[in-house]
């Protein structure tokens, strides 16, 4: 079946034209065993319609079947009035499209109409039979008949399973959009976060300093609002880019929607340095080289994002902060270590012990939405204070399997940036 479908369009749609080439081929055939050119042509129309409503559009199912149906019983009565007979065959390729009939119209249609449509077929296929000489009767009917029920008992079942399993299908597709909605919701609320902190920190900034008595220059309110500006832009830009995905998860604009990479971690914290203490940024080379899974680069970027949101509202006073994205383990199970400290001391929020944040009581929905993510992808995310080097945000993803190795120069091991405020 998987092999059918690997075929291309074009094959495919050749594949179904010879097929119906050939049914409609065996319905004339056994309508040319009648001997009457006019019964053969009718038989072929009667074989003809219903194997029509199998390949008919769902909106002409219904009129295609219920012709189909009708036809097939109007050509039983005209044959029990004539004389041209087949001599051998009732009509099995026109039998094995009604039943088929049956099946779709069990699942594709309300009950009503669906019951309507399997009735008619199953009149239809209760006296197909009739088109046998008469000395046939007593022979057959007693057997071809309740074979003939049961087979439509069995297609009604078949439909009944499929519309099941396509309303199951359907909900499953539904909760995914769901999901999917809920986590592109938790980005927008990361995304704008992050980018409103350092609108406020800016803010703050320019109050405190004229509060003190030290005005900022014409130059420095000039530099202040330019970030302010920017980062108000890139609020309004992750604002509208979520707001299409949630609108339509999963369709052109889910491609676009906002997310980050490893290679993007430059330039966050490039734009974190901008308007916080300065940063240092250091990932290994097979890291920044776009080898991991696209769900893990993903969480590592968001753990980044986050932890740095985290320090521009509870560590004011961080002269620096040190980013550090490195492999660890061995090479059969290798892992992802995040490491995000600042040298903020005692600030709000930045006091206890280390704890993992996957147990216990917590608070913060950036910490917990961090534990969540890494949780969905195997991995761990641990935060607290650290003695003299103030607070640390570390998780340890697992890798699937090992990373290939990408070209080195000669001593490289690190990739390490530098970035003042």
């Amino acid at each position: 079946m998987n092999q059918f479908f690997d075929v291309p369009a074009g094959g495919r749609r050749i594949a179904v034209v010879c097929a119906a080439v050939l049914l409609a081929a065996a319905v004339a055939t056994e309508g040319a065993d009648t001997g009457s050119a006019p019964a053969a042509i009718a038989w072929t129309v009667s074989g003809g319609l219903p194997l029509a409503a199998l390949a008919a559009r769902r909106d002409r199912f219904d009129a295609v079947a219920l012709a189909g149906v009708l036809a097939s019983c109007l050509v039983t009565l005209l044959e029990t009035r004539t004389g041209a007979r087949p001599e051998t065959t009732f009509g099995l390729v026109e039998t094995c499209a009604l039943l088929l009939v049956v099946v779709r119209a069990v699942r594709l249609r309300p009950p009503l109409r669906a019951t309507a449509l399997a009735g008619g077929a199953l009149v239809a296929l209760t006296v197909i039979v009739l088109r046998l000489p008469p000395s046939e009767y007593e022979r057959l009917v007693p057997f071809a008949v309740p074979a003939l029920w049961f087979a439509a008992a069995l297609a009604a079942v078949l439909g009944l399973y499929l519309r099941l399993l396509d309303r199951y299908r359907a909900q499953e597709h539904r909760a995914g959009l769901q999901a999917q909605r809920l986590d592109h919701a938790r980005e927008l609320h990361d995304f704008v976060g992050h980018h409103v902190t350092a609108i406020i920190a800016q803010s703050k900034a320019v109050r405190f300093a004229t509060a003190a008595g030290c005005p900022p220059s014409t130059q420095e309110l000039d530099g202040m609002f330019a970030a302010i500006e920017e980062a108000g832009s890139q609020a309004m830009q992750s604002m509208r880019s979520m707001v299409a995905v949630l609108r339509s998860p999963g369709g052109p604009g889910a491609a676009t929607a906002p997310g980050g990479e490893l290679a993007d971690l430059r330039t966050l914290t490039q734009r974190f340095a901008r308007t916080g203490p300065a940063t240092t940024l250091a990932l290994a080379p097979r890291l920044a080289v776009g080898g991991l899974p696209p769900g893990i680069a993903t969480t590592v970027h968001q753990i980044v994002r986050e932890s740095l949101t985290n320090v521009r509202k509870h560590a004011r006073r961080a002269k620096a902060v040190t980013v550090d994205v490195r492999l660890d383990g061995d090479t059969a199970r290798p892992a992802v270590l995040v490491s995000v400290t600042d040298d903020g001391p005692g600030a709000a929020g930045h006091t206890g012990e280390p704890a993992d944040l996957g147990d216990g009581p917590r608070s913060g929905y950036g910490l917990v939405g961090l534990s969540e993510r890494a949780a969905m992808v195997g991995g761990t995310v641990t935060a607290g204070a650290q003695a003299g080097v103030g607070w640390i945000v570390e998780a340890r993803i697992p890798l699937p399997g090992p990373l290939p190795d990408p070209p080195l120069g000669p001593g490289d091991d690190r990739t390490n940036a530098t970035l003042d405020a």
